[in-house]
């Protein structure tokens, strides 16, 4: 495990932040306040969602996909992060600094933020996921306020992630997804603000045009389970298939093509015609 090291004051002229301000070695990857993880769910959906991404304009080794991280955004409030369902960086190594696994996503380390956020959407977490759009009770709303109470200096609260990615981190994208009510909703940053896209009830698609791709509800089996699911789609909705059912078509063509073969061609080749059914 690597040594943290100590954080350097700053000089003049300034050091490179790596040299002196938290990295991903001194921060924690693991909050005692939100343990593991709510539910199924929150495991396989994400996982569904980085099996079927598939960009064009960017390999593998120069994005980086984050589910249920840290992300650390406030450099003077370096202990302050949100942890996204997923998230999706562009233009950035895999690894961090190319050698190691993150654990954790540091914006002031890595300069680059993330260009899509996806949060799936909870009871418990909904005011925290959609900030002004749920009904908040004056008293329940989350601001940063440095007044004094009694004399003592009000504690500050972190914004939520609402404002975290619209107003701070300025993430493009931001897409919510419900699994009790099969919703999805799509935001896209304008004039620094979020702005609802129109999605059709019938036939759920958000499309996001810079990656060329577009995020709709699938209903169909994944790891055992049969249900409603948010899953990439191209430009024109076809599904994009994880690399598991891509060799499984792969199988089923094969077998296809076999059949056409009489029984005398497939004893050649050492097949039965009960091994193709």
């Amino acid at each position: 495990m690597s040594q943290q090291r100590t954080v350097i004051p700053q000089t003049e002229p300034p050091l490179p932040a790596k040299e002196t301000l938290p990295t991903m070695y001194d921060l924690p990857s693991e909050n005692p306040e939100e343990p593991g993880l709510p539910d199924e769910f929150h495991i396989w959906q994400p996982q569904l969602l980085t099996r079927t991404l598939q960009l064009t304009d960017y390999p593998p080794s120069r994005l980086f996909v984050g589910t249920d991280l840290n992300l650390y955004y406030d450099v003077k409030n370096p202990l302050w992060h949100k942890r996204p369902d997923w998230f999706l960086v562009l233009d950035v190594p895999r690894l961090y600094e190319g050698t190691d696994l993150r654990s954790s996503y540091v914006v002031w380390q890595e300069g680059v933020n993330s260009f899509l956020v996806v949060e799936l959407l909870s009871p418990g977490t909904e005011k925290e996921d959609l900030g002004e759009l749920a009904l908040l009770e004056d008293d329940e709303i989350s601001e940063v306020d440095s007044t004094e109470i009694n004399g003592q200096p009000k504690r500050e609260i972190p914004p939520r992630k609402w404002d975290v990615y619209e107003r701070i981190l300025r993430v493009p994208y931001y897409v919510v997804f419900s699994r009790y009510s099969d919703r999805l909703r799509g935001f896209k940053l304008n004039g620094g603000r979020y702005r609802e896209q129109s999605i059709d009830p019938e036939k759920p698609l958000f499309l996001i045009p810079e990656l060329k791709l577009g995020l709709g509800i699938w209903q169909g089996e994944f790891e055992g389970i049969n249900r409603s699911w948010l899953r990439w789609c191209d430009q024109e909705g076809n599904w994009l298939q994880t690399e598991a059912e891509r060799e499984r078509q792969k199988r089923i063509q094969l077998a296809e093509k076999l059949k056409s073969l009489s029984a005398e061609q497939l004893a050649a080749l050492g097949i039965s015609l009960e091994d193709l059914e």
